[in-house]
């Protein structure tokens, strides 16, 4: 799915994009832009949520600056979706090996800091 990242830079199914990207269902939801840019909130990603996932992986940047709210955090492990953050290019592999199984997983990542 996920087949190139660079600094400000990701290759979803053949398709550059320069923007913060979201993968919902298998489908690419491009330029994500979050209410408080280097954070991520709730209403930043109701459209994962609505998607039923059993994970959430959110790609940090590059340096992996890009942070969760503790809000988020507890919400997602109260409705038992695991949260995994991680430098985005980590955050392309787990998220690559989980979507290849077949898993119900969806994600947002952050191309730059």
């Amino acid at each position: 799915m996920i087949t190139d990242f660079s600094f400000g830079k990701i290759v979803v199914n053949g398709k550059t994009y320069t923007n913060d990207i979201k993968i919902v269902r298998g489908q690419v939801i491009a330029e994500w832009w979050r209410k408080s840019g280097h954070r991520v909130e709730m209403e930043d990603i109701n459209d994962i949520l609505e998607s039923g996932p059993d994970t959430v992986i959110i790609g940090k940047g590059s340096p992996g600056h890009m942070q969760t709210s503790t809000h988020l955090r507890e919400k997602l492990a109260t409705l038992k979706i695991a949260l995994i953050e991680k430098k985005t290019s980590r955050a392309i592999a787990v998220f690559n090996k989980l979507y290849k199984e077949g898993r119900k997983v969806a994600g947002g990542f952050h191309l730059t800091c």
